[in-house]
């Protein structure tokens, strides 16, 4: 019965191979089709083969792994795949059904990884908690249809082959093969397996093998290089499996002195891991009449590499470019984590949100936060957004922590909804200007705009005062800083809208006195900034690196910061400006005082996930590391090689940002619980 053996083992080799020439088929996709990082400058350190050759033992590890529930049922000792027809209609039931989820990660995977620039895992879970609006921005976006129909075709092709082998295999008629040659050919089967599943040939250690893991494709401290080598089926599933831990008491302890020299904190109780200062009131500014307003403007997916005032030559945002010019400009101004409802959430808190499988919003148990606003004493609050809060659960960060704030929706606006984030923003910008001017004229106002328009799908409404598309080739709008046409004049239109916004406010009469905060939420993943420095691109840093600008042109001189400001910093800067005394549990700092470790360190997450890598940038350098502390690396931002690492150049300043990022990423953390109000 030795050619029972035969048929089954070709049977097997036979699916493995096919799938996994499938697997490196959709990693060539990948590495054409949707990795944005240079293959050249792998290739003049010899990493590409390197990294290619960790991803492909990955695909075949996956190949494998999905072939071993065909190997059980081949090896039933009575009822098996050569004797049971009703068997082998459930292996192609199996294969059918494993084949289509498996195309389905990776069309996921290409997607979440051409918009935020990291492979496939566990966040991705926050997008199922708000699953109308992530299908309906899907579908307005996609080609939903096509990529459906591909979808189906790829599985189809796929599975043709393999219902041919299974007929040329189990289904053909016997033939005697020699014992030995089945014994041979069984143990190499064995040994090709092992060696698959464990992914190297270092790992035949019979006493403590070691398999590949996904940390191994972060050997170079790179995330592009590393999206390179990682499969997004086995790294969905590693994410998956890790236990979220809510912060490290342990390392959080371990930098309390440092983090409470660099917060200013005088009472201190590193046992309590308490960070709370009490700021008293600075000199303030105002015309002397009341308090100024305050109004937040958060520009959705506005990136420095859009915008004129940072160098983008194509003068897509001359309202911006003529605002940095009357107002508060900040160089260097980061966002700690890119997502919007991160930025929503440290914007408000003053803490990063570094949570690491979903958004700090979306915890029940932490979104009663302390804010910075409640010291307004005296404001009206308002919250206003386009389209419904309930996004993300940001409506619960917004209710608990805000006091008697007033959220404006998209069941409130009369203006109609235009796509799946409510209504246009130059309908949102007409419809809250014409609140914020009925609004009792005795007493300030805190408002907060949430504008949504900058996102894809990109809709221009009918309805939008003039303003037109404009049409360039699409090489020239990739090449400075935009995906395609669409959200170029996306771009444009923002910076029409916020024209608009400001012809609005000074015809209500609440221009001269009030402090407009204008600043980026995240940039979209772009793979051409040649107006920047190269770091931006070859580092990751164009994804956190926003614009920012205070104007307040009855009230503050322009002027031009150039020291690294961070988003968290933005509440207590505004709290010094009104010279309001408040108490901080948060990350930000009032940006006019002195920092004491120098020049300013931003805390940064380069790359989300259950194993993220932070970093920590100044005005000159990024360090980055693995979220445990390993792998360090430093680079200067202003080199024409900036992935080289500097650190043995400038060893103080490795070894202060080593100390600084590592401590800042687990306060942080600490920070999500501990700044929980009662």
């Amino acid at each position: 019965m030795t050619w029972l053996h035969s048929r089954r083992l070709r049977y097997l080799a036979g699916v493995a191979a096919t799938l996994f020439l499938l697997l490196l088929a959709l990693r060539a996709l990948f590495f054409f089709g949707f990795s944005a990082f240079d293959a050249r400058a792998l290739l003049s350190d010899g990493d590409l083969a390197k990294t290619l050759g960790i991803g492909v033992a990955f695909d075949l590890r996956l190949a494998i792994l999905l072939v071993l529930p065909l190997a059980l049922l081949a090896w039933l000792p009575r009822w098996n795949l050569v004797r049971s027809a009703g068997l082998r209609h459930l292996a192609r039931a199996y294969l059918g059904l494993a084949l289509l989820a498996v195309l389905l990660v990776y069309i996921l995977d290409f997607g979440h990884y051409a918009y935020l620039g990291v492979r496939l895992n566990a966040t991705v879970l926050r997008f199922v908690e708000d699953a109308g609006i992530s299908a309906g921005m899907v579908w307005q976006t996609y080609p939903v249809l096509w990529i459906t129909l591909a979808w189906l075709a790829t599985a189809a092709a796929t599975f043709y082959p393999l219902l041919r082998l299974e007929r040329a295999t189990l289904a053909r008629p016997p033939r005697t093969i020699g014992r030995l040659a089945v014994a041979w050919g069984s143990a190499c089967v064995l040994l090709a397996t092992l060696f698959g599943l464990l992914g190297r040939v270092d790992s035949l250690n019979l006493e403590n093998p070691v398999p590949l893991r996904w940390s191994d494709a972060f050997y170079s401290g790179n995330g592009e290089i590393a999206a390179l080598g990682l499969n997004p089926v086995l790294f969905l599933h590693d994410t998956l499996e890790v236990k979220p831990v809510d912060f490290d008491e342990e390392q959080a302890r371990l930098h309390y002195d440092l983090m409470a020299d660099y917060l200013g904190v005088t009472r201190r109780d590193a046992q309590a891991l308490d960070y709370v200062r009490e700021q008293p009131a600075q000199p303030g500014i105002g015309n002397g009449q009341r308090p100024p307003n305050v109004v937040f403007v958060m520009l959705e997916s506005l990136g420095t590499s859009a915008v004129g005032a940072y160098g983008n030559p194509l003068n897509p945002t001359p309202n911006l470019d003529r605002l940095a010019t009357q107002s508060w400009l900040f160089r260097h101004f980061y966002v700690p984590v890119t997502g919007t409802a991160k930025t929503v959430w440290a914007s408000i808190t003053g803490v990063p949100d570094v949570s690491r499988q979903e958004t700090a919003t979306r915890n029940p148990l932490i979104t009663r936060q302390h804010t910075l606003i409640n010291a307004f004493d005296g404001y009206e609050k308002l919250y206003m957004i386009g389209g419904n809060a309930g996004w993300a659960n940001i409506n619960a960060l917004i209710h608990q922590s805000i006091d008697d704030v007033r959220l404006v929706e998209e069941r409130h606006w009369r203006s109609p909804r235009v796509d799946v984030w409510g209504i246009s923003d130059l309908d949102f910008f007409k419809e809250s200007d014409a609140i914020l001017r009925a609004l009792p004229k005795d007493r300030p106002f805190f408002a907060y705009l949430q504008t949504s328009g900058n996102h894809r799908p990109f809709t221009i409404p009918r309805d939008n005062d003039g303003f037109q598309a404009e049409q360039r080739p699409l090489e020239e709008v990739q090449r400075h800083g935009s995906r395609s046409l669409e959200q170029y004049n996306a771009v444009r239109l923002l910076d029409f809208n916020i024209g608009r916004l400001f012809e609005l406010a000074k015809a209500g009469g609440y221009y001269e006195n009030t402090i407009f905060v204008l600043f980026g939420d995240h940039n979209t993943r772009i793979s051409q900034i040649p107006h920047m420095p190269p770091a931006f691109e070859q580092l990751g840093l164009e994804s956190n690196h926003v614009p920012m600008m205070i104007h307040a042109p009855g009230l503050l001189a322009p002027r031009t910061f150039d020291e690294a400001v961070g988003l968290a910093d933005l509440l207590p800067t505004v709290a010094g400006l009104l010279g309001v005394a408040y108490r901080n549990g948060g990350m930000g700092r009032d940006i006019s005082q002195a920092a004491p470790e120098g020049e300013r360190v931003v805390p940064l997450v380069l790359r989300e996930g259950t194993f993220p890598v932070i970093g920590g940038v100044t005005r000159d350098f990024l360090l980055q590391m693995q979220h445990d502390g390993s792998a360090p690396t430093l680079h200067d931002l202003r080199s024409p090689t900036p992935l080289e690492n500097v650190a043995e150049r400038h060893p103080q300043e490795f070894q202060r940002l080593l100390a600084l990022t590592r401590g800042m990423h687990e306060t942080s953390r600490v920070m999500l619980y501990r700044n929980v109000r009662p």
